[in-house]
């Protein structure tokens, strides 16, 4: 009976809520996006139409049209290939070098973790948007350097976690009882530390795609990153804010947009990380 009972309670544990299942549905529909984006709009993301310039939302035109005549629907659609590309460009930049940061300090000598650590809190100590922009300053604009700058910037908050992680593992009785076994390092690490961390790193890189998101369609806004009239939603909202007193759709859709998947995929991310200290 109390193994029924502690099954039920798991499989409880277990069930997506209404609001993971709900930001579930957003991100399969952005994958879709991105993917397949002609599936859901069919239509050319660039090409201009003067004579229908500044339409409402209507059912010809779903979120209205720019002042090119441009279809914003399409374009949203369109951009959620370049947007979410960027943001899990950078959130791979951020979590790999946070990953190499957080190895390096957890399993290494003493003065090795005081250094890197030392390195990593001032890092942190930097706002994370300044940090990307001192980024672009040194390399320039452009959707490379907002990318490399945006995982730059966000990879010692990364690290701080990994490294704490890396550590736990490696004081944990099984590594202790393995070292005694005489197993070597590197066994231990790719049998034991490594993965105890990956449940981490994938909550992380969950997490971290809906902030690189913001951060990279940030940068664009401020014309650091893709530039009008690329169809990247970041981009689409610096060009629509001119407008924004009297054809407010311009800028509402694609800020809906990125609103969306940042919310959508912190959803997730905090129910796996709830599910994660659950099942420990």
């Amino acid at each position: 009976m109390s193994r029924l009972r502690g099954a039920v309670v798991r499989a409880t544990a277990f069930r997506p809520t209404a609001a993971e299942a709900i930001a579930g549905v957003v991100l399969a529909l952005l994958l879709v996006a991105a993917l397949w984006p002609n599936l859901l709009a069919p239509g050319d993301p660039l090409a201009v139409s003067r004579a229908e310039a500044f339409r409402p939302p209507s059912p010809a035109h779903l979120f209205g049209t720019d002042e090119s005549g441009r279809d914003i629907y399409t374009r949203v659609v369109h951009g959620a290939a370049e947007s979410l590309r960027i943001g899990v460009l950078a959130t791979a930049i951020g979590i790999g070098l946070a990953t190499v940061l957080g190895f390096v300090a957890g399993l290494g000598p003493r003065w090795l973790d005081f250094g890197t650590t030392r390195l990593v809190e001032v890092l942190f100590a930097f706002p994370g948007l300044l940090l990307a922009l001192l980024f672009i300053v040194v390399t320039g604009p452009g959707v490379l350097s907002s990318t490399i700058a945006v995982g730059l910037a966000t990879a010692p908050g990364y690290a701080r976690i990994i490294r704490s992680q890396v550590r736990r593992t490696a004081a944990a009785e099984f590594v202790e009882a393995a070292r005694v076994l005489g197993r070597g390092r590197f066994w231990i690490i790719t049998r034991h530390v490594l993965p105890n961390v990956t449940a981490a790193l994938f909550v992380l890189a969950t997490l971290g795609l809906g902030q690189a998101v913001i951060w990279v369609s940030s940068l664009s806004y401020l014309g650091l990153g893709a530039v009008p009239p690329a169809a990247e939603w970041g981009a689409m909202l610096a060009a629509g804010r001119t407008y924004i007193a009297n054809f407010w759709w311009m800028t509402f859709f694609p800020g809906l947009a990125i609103v969306a998947s940042a919310a959508a995929a912190t959803v997730v991310g905090r129910g796996i990380q709830k599910r994660n200290r659950s099942a420990a």
